[in-house]
């Protein structure tokens, strides 16, 4: 007898109608629901099977992006925290579009309705549904070897874990659908799942990845086929690294007993964890600190860090020889620190080019199939949505001068954040806030002679720019947008191809060779002064400025899992232990001793200051590795720095519990109303009252949409959202 697919996704994500416009090609679950196909005619083909897994790894891209622009269904908006806004969205936005896309007031106060990004929680669940159907029926493909059947099964693994993986991030404790999946022909009422608690969801993604991992055959996709399709599929090594966000994520305070293990500050209680629970009282976060959950993590990440693909950063030799105009200067020398200085890479920094290694690995200019990349969505929007892409992140951050939105900028805060070259912190860090050492912010301007490419005594500086921006980390001058910065534009129509852009308000073509960057009365203007420069190409450039001219941007594959991030997660782990634990490593075969050591620490730390120009902690900061809590706040900047505009801040504050008074703090940056004659006062740090700030418990995680409320009786709502219904 022949069997017909059942449906899996559930009263719990899209009920049995409403999604059944699927593309025709498409091999997906929903349109053939309808049509009753049978599995035998898709699973007995090669084509055909290969063509149902990789619609389940479609719904990884738009919707479920990561890197994103804000656009359409606010699929983007959890890419801004404190330290990036949008300023081309205000209340009459809101009030022209209705639900189309929330203004940044209306995202950061979370006044917006709970349909916002319902998408996400709906296309997650799809592909959830299309993997297990995949898992349960590659057996029957004869035509593929059995080692083929159980790389595929591998791969359908990872990917249905890791949607649960992005839900859990964003909404918390959701419901894990059995893997066998369900029947349509259920009564309604018991297709309605409860929410599983925090820890099962994530012990359920660790022990599917382990599961995955036995099953994939590659620990590497790049040799011998790279292409972009091969690329992307998951390896050995990408299924542990999202087993070690999982662990991470359940160790963390907002999961992991709140705030019982006092390292955070007075006036935050439990009582958000102590409200989520599901209607037959089951209690869905914990509420008591278990230490071994950092040792859990911090094994699963070291699992990575020792697996057979000899993960490491990506990095640039140095140049001897170069121009700025190009895009490719010569190396600036970074800090002679005694260390890293006297070190070629890996163990120091003498032979390569900080900057260029950090900048290129975003923009582009570096094939996919690099060391540092575990795993990527490639190219992470159809061809028909670029302006909501990478690329329209780009557009969104250029100037207008280069024809530009002009409107996705930086916070004082975040500029704060990098370091100095010799790795201190810059003269009146946070000062605003009351936090710093008390110094004052850098006055005055970088000088030189007029030429086409002026020196100054601050390189990469140019003449003008303000001294608060001089001898700064190699980061800094990959991100940052700041107020006189030389921008690339190669279009031949273009006189000057690299611009120095100035944000004044009112600047005229004849004081600045550019114009109608600063302060205008309209959305295109930076509410900060500060721009951003991080996934700009040396090579992208636009001829009009709208939602179409991207053929000249090049094209993004999104960093949705590299190693840097996961050696600082390592350092996390460890840094929040006070005992030795023995941990088997993820397939049994040994057993790790883990305990929080500066040895140990260092591995997380060291190669990513390393790659970044910048010397190690301690340099700046002697004992830092013996300080639990400074080192803390350490690992938290050094995540914000490396990880800057990458959709990891905002899920940091939220599992840290940090977001409730970093989230809440005004939200600072240049007097943008001053002209360029009062240049010194367009740098005294303000506040940006147009850019509000607020948080509250609510905000933790997301809202679930209404439509899946009504569809699943025994869904909750998150707290403090207002459908419970």
């Amino acid at each position: 007898m022949k069997k017909y697919i059942a449906i899996s996704v559930l009263a719990i994500s899209a009920g049995v109608s409403g999604f059944l416009t699927s593309c025709e090609d498409a091999l997906d679950a929903d349109k053939y629901f309808d049509d009753r196909r049978t599995i035998e005619s898709v699973f007995t083909n090669v084509e055909q099977t290969n063509g149902w897994l990789s619609q389940a790894f479609n719904y990884l891209t738009d919707d479920c992006a990561d890197v994103i622009t804000k656009e359409e269904n606010a699929i983007g908006l959890t890419n801004f925290s404190d330290d990036m806004y949008y300023g081309d969205r205000d209340i009459v936005y809101d009030n022209k579009w209705g639900s189309a896309l929330p203004s940044y007031n209306t995202f950061k106060q979370g006044d917006y309705p709970e349909t916002y990004g319902e998408q996400f929680w709906q296309n997650c669940y799809r592909g959830i549904r299309q993997a297990s159907i995949f898992i349960q029926n590659v057996w029957m493909c004869d035509a593929l070897s059995e080692e083929d059947r159980a790389d595929l099964r591998g791969q359908a693994r990872f990917v249905r874990a890791y949607f649960y993986f992005m839900l859990l991030r964003k909404y918390g404790p959701v419901p894990l659908i059995p893997n066998e999946g369900a029947d349509y022909t259920k009564d309604y009422a018991d297709l309605s799942y409860p929410r599983n608690s925090y820890e099962e969801v994530a012990q359920y993604i660790g022990e599917e990845m382990v599961l995955a991992c036995k099953e994939l055959k590659d620990w590497s996709r790049f040799v011998g086929n790279s292409s972009m399709e091969n690329i992307i599929r998951p390896t050995r090594g990408a299924a542990l690294a999202v087993r070690a966000y999982a662990y991470i994520f359940a160790a963390s305070p907002l999961a992991n007993g709140q705030l019982s293990n006092g390292s955070h500050p007075a006036g935050i209680s439990d009582a958000f964890a102590r409200n989520m629970v599901n209607r037959d009282g089951k209690q869905l976060l914990g509420l008591t600190y278990d230490e071994s959950k950092w040792a859990r993590a911090a094994a699963a990440c070291r699992d990575v860090m020792l697996c057979p693909a000899q993960y490491e950063l990506y990095h640039s030799p140095a140049r001897t020889s170069g121009t700025a105009a190009s895009g490719y200067p010569a190396t600036l020398k970074p800090f002679e620190d005694g260390d890293f200085s006297t070190k070629n890479w890996p163990e120091g920094y003498a032979d390569i080019d900080p900057y260029l290694s950090y900048r290129d690995f975003f923009t582009g200019a570096v094939a996919l199939d690099n060391s540092e990349i575990i795993f990527s969505r490639g190219y992470n929007t159809s061809r028909f949505n670029r302006h909501r892409s990478m690329d329209g992140l780009v557009a969104h951050q250029m100037p207008n001068t280069l024809f530009g939105f002009n409107c996705h900028g930086m916070t004082q805060k975040m500029v704060d954040a990098y370091y100095m070259k010799d790795g201190s912190d810059c003269p009146g860090k946070d000062s605003e806030y009351g936090e710093g050492d008390g110094s004052a912010r850098l006055t005055g301007f970088t000088g030189g002679p007029r030429s086409e490419y002026p020196s100054t005594n601050y390189p990469p500086l140019d003449q003008n720019v303000s001294m608060q921006y001089a001898n700064r980390e190699p980061r800094f001058y990959a991100s940052v947008g700041y107020n006189g910065a030389r921008w690339w534009h190669p279009a031949p129509s273009v006189a000057q191809n690299y611009p120095q852009i100035f944000y004044y308000r009112g600047t005229t073509a004849s004081e600045s060779e550019t114009a109608n960057n600063g302060y205008t009365n309209s959305a295109y203007y930076l509410r900060t002064g500060i721009g951003i420069k991080k996934y700009v190409n040396p090579e992208d450039y636009r001829t009009i400025r709208d939602g179409s001219d991207y053929s000249h941007i090049v094209q993004k594959w999104e960093p949705a899992i590299r190693y840097a991030d996961i050696l600082l997660l390592y350092a996390e782990a460890l840094n929040e232990l006070t005992g030795t634990y023995s941990i088997a490593n993820w397939d049994g075969t040994d057993t790790y001793s883990i305990s929080r050591t500066t040895d140990e620490l260092k591995k997380g730390i060291r190669p990513v200051r390393c790659r970044a120009g910048v010397p190690d902690l301690d340099y700046a900061h002697p004992g830092i590795y013996g300080d639990r809590d400074e080192l803390r706040k350490a690992i938290k900047r050094e995540r914000m720095i490396e990880l800057f505009a990458e959709n990891k801040r905002y899920y940091d504050l939220r599992r840290w519990m940090d977001a409730a008074i970093e989230e809440a703090k005004p939200v600072y940056g240049c007097n943008v109303l001053m002209t360029q004659s009062q240049r010194e006062e367009f740098h005294q740090v303000v506040p940006i009252y147009n850019l509000p700030t607020i948080f509250n418990d609510k905000m933790y995680f997301w809202p679930i949409s209404t439509n899946e409320l009504k569809r699943n009786k025994n869904l909750v709502q998150n707290p403090g959202w207002q459908y419970y219904d």
